[in-house]
């Protein structure tokens, strides 16, 4: 059963409601993305003020990602079976109150924890769930609009990490996290209720209209776990600019507004990359667009380990955003090219948990690199090699869906 207040017609798919509910959910994928990335602005703080090693400071972002993981599965399921807007309802307040409580930790531990179970879990409705909902408002133009919704978390990306900086410096990071915990709550809850319209019923059950699954030699259990495979390695890589570029810049002696800076270049470049990705795969498909996403993610990659002054880092950061930001969103894309409408949330779920669980490996596996290292380096030489096994996963989906397309003719 889901609920809702309206079921939606067939006029509203790829018609004005449709994007108008895409614009909506940028917007709260903008506000609930702060859940990924305020922890990175706040780490040196916290690893200051808990005096503890570079591993221990990336642990409580490790059970963000571990969180938001699991969230995005429990979600997924949720919205498969009620829709999307009670469930993000509820994950809404309780990404707020996570960042309330964790104002008050007075541990790594504590603040892990909340992290973990509260932060990480609430902020999984403004993604897979998010754009697995919006992706059966749309046929012509899906690629383009779940890539679209998508762009929130990157819009996340480069709004709080150029807000907390100024805030933390005049009030302190305990202050702005409370302050985030309040603005989630408000801006979140209004959002999500007008979201309360449920796709129509011929979206859901591939009525007509709707495209119809393209060919693979693969049953949906294999593909799964290949598309799980690549998740998990492009965001290993992903996870070493993304979430130690402040810590990185700090190293260097730029400090952690420049690295702040870096993140936001990084993160606008992927709002670009993912709208391009989207057109993209809208003319050539999910498949080739991720193996393109993963290649010149891997290239870009290669451009951290010799460069490393203040402008080549902005460089070479704004390349890697326009690289890697069209990645994620093919997931979804993929899914709904090969999977059955009605478990596109649950199927979305877990291939978006196992990309976060490789942000969350990454980000760790990273800072534990340095610690043995005393450098980066090894650390982005660790995250090309990830990335091969994506490139890799996409090479053998083109080969196998060529070859069941050329067996159907």
């Amino acid at each position: 059963m889901r609920l809702g207040a309206t079921i939606g017609s067939a006029a509203d798919i790829d018609g004005s409601y449709a994007w108008l509910r895409m614009a909506i959910s940028v917007l709260v994928g903008t506000v609930g993305g702060v859940g990924m990335w305020a922890i990175v602005v706040v780490m040196p703080a916290v690893q200051a003020e808990f005096g503890i090693d570079r591993a221990d400071a990336s642990l409580p972002y490790t059970a963000t990602m571990l969180g938001f993981a699991l969230g995005n599965v429990l979600v997924g399921w949720a919205v498969d079976r009620i829709g999307y807007w009670l469930p993000a309802l509820g994950t809404a307040v309780l990404l707020g109150a996570g960042f309330i409580l964790a104002a008050f930790t007075t541990s790594v531990l504590q603040f892990s924890l909340v992290h973990g179970l509260l932060i990480g879990v609430g902020t999984a409705s403004s993604f897979g769930p998010l754009i697995a909902d919006l992706s059966h408002w749309f046929n012509k133009r899906r690629g383009l609009a779940v890539s679209g919704a998508a762009t929130g978390s990157y819009l996340a990306g480069v709004l709080w990490p150029a807000l907390l900086p100024g805030v933390m410096t005049a009030h302190g990071w305990r202050f702005a996290y409370a302050a985030i915990g309040v603005a989630c709550i408000v801006c979140m809850v209004p959002l999500i209720l007008t979201l309360r319209r449920q796709p129509p019923h011929a979206a859901l059950a591939g009525g007509p209209g709707t495209r119809p699954l393209r060919p693979i030699s693969l049953s949906p259990s294999r593909l799964q776990a290949l598309l799980v495979l690549s998740g998990l390695g492009c965001c290993v890589a992903m996870s070493m600019p993304q979430v130690h570029i402040v810590a990185y810049c700090m190293d260097l002696g730029y400090g952690v507004a420049r690295g702040a800076d870096m993140l936001s270049v990084m993160m606008a470049a992927g709002i670009v990359s993912r709208i391009g990705s989207g057109f993209i795969a809208d003319r050539i498909g999910g498949v080739k667009t991720l193996l393109i996403g993963a290649v010149l993610q891997c290239l870009s990659l290669f451009l951290y380990v010799p460069f490393n002054g203040l402008a080549s880092l902005y460089v070479v950061s704004l390349v890697f955003g326009l690289s890697q930001g069209g990645i994620v969103p093919c997931y979804a894309v993929i899914v709904r090219e090969y999977m059955p409408a009605k478990e596109a949330g649950r199927r979305v779920g877990v291939v978006i948990m196992a990309t976060i669980l490789g942000m969350a490996i990454g980000g760790w596996m990273s800072g534990w690199i340095y610690d043995l290292t005393g450098s980066y380096a090894a650390a982005f030489l660790n995250g090309i090699g990830w990335n091969f096994l994506t490139i890799s996963v996409a090479a053998f989906l083109l080969w196998t869906g060529r070859r069941a397309q050329l067996a159907r003719a």
